[in-house]
């Protein structure tokens, strides 16, 4: 099974890059985040003429998550099962292939002594408290997406740049291993130790091409899943494309591939 995960920031803006390298890639499953469409606007037949059926939450503003699979979708939900989260169209979940697969979109923070901080990090333990209610660690569960949250220093170009700054604080850092901790391993670190392999580069400056970047697009997998992970990688190639004259997203596409 191949799973991808890709935040498309605006779908309606990148699809035919995105179906270009479905084509190209061939995943069984791609979960996309920032598609900023609504559910009636969704491609859904586009992404039925490569064989994927798909589902999809989204109010057409900022967020809306999608998960595109051509090993089924079954039962799928949307949301955390909160007022404040079902406005935020942050997190859709389907069963694809026997793996319960989510597609998350992690509130960004904005500032460290903002009000978004507090709801990112009130929202993260929400999602802890989800996996808690909804699932045993040793069923084969996914959680893919964009967390906006680099895991370690290893995970972002220059440490002493972000300090300060959200995405790498303690508290946030901190809630991302209590997920973690309820039986997900971060597999793309497993393959990749040492680091320094991003995901998520700043439009400005040029930093794509300078490799100044950050790993915020994350697969977490139950152990069931992640004892049968064969690969991990992070296709940068993808970020140098711009369809139709639109320029590519600021993030990549995050692919595993597990014996499942």
């Amino acid at each position: 099974m191949r799973l991808a995960t890709w935040n498309v920031n605006s779908l309606g803006a990148r699809l035919p890059l995105v179906l270009e390298w479905m084509e190209a890639n061939g995943p069984d499953i791609l979960c996309m985040q920032e598609t900023k469409l609504t559910d009636d606007a969704f491609p859904r037949a586009a992404f039925s003429q490569l064989g994927y059926e798909s589902t999809h939450f989204g109010d057409g503003r900022w967020n809306g998550v999608a998960i595109a699979s051509r090993v089924g979708i079954d039962a799928p939900t949307c949301g955390l099962d909160s007022e404040a989260d079902r406005h935020g169209c942050r997190l859709v979940a389907a069963t694809c292939g026997g793996v319960r697969v989510h597609s998350v979109y992690v509130p960004n923070g904005r500032r460290l002594d903002s009000e978004h901080y507090t709801f990112k990090l009130d929202w993260l333990a929400r999602l802890r408290e989800y996996l808690d209610e909804r699932y045993d660690p040793a069923s084969p569960v996914a959680l893919c997406g964009d967390f906006n949250i680099a895991p370690t220093d290893a995970d972002v170009w220059d440490p002493a740049h972000f300090v300060g700054m959200t995405h790498v604080s303690e508290p946030e850092r901190a809630a991302l291993g209590h997920i973690l901790d309820w039986g997900l391993v971060d597999v793309f670190s497993r393959f990749h130790p040492d680091g320094h392999i991003f995901s998520w580069w700043d439009y400005r400056a040029g930093n794509f091409h300078k490799g100044l970047g950050m790993r915020i697009d994350l697969v977490l997998l139950s152990a069931p899943l992640a004892a049968k992970c064969t690969s991990a990688e992070i296709d940068r190639d993808a970020r140098k494309k711009s369809p139709a004259g639109n320029k590519p997203s600021d993030h990549t596409v995050v692919v595993v591939d597990v014996d499942w």
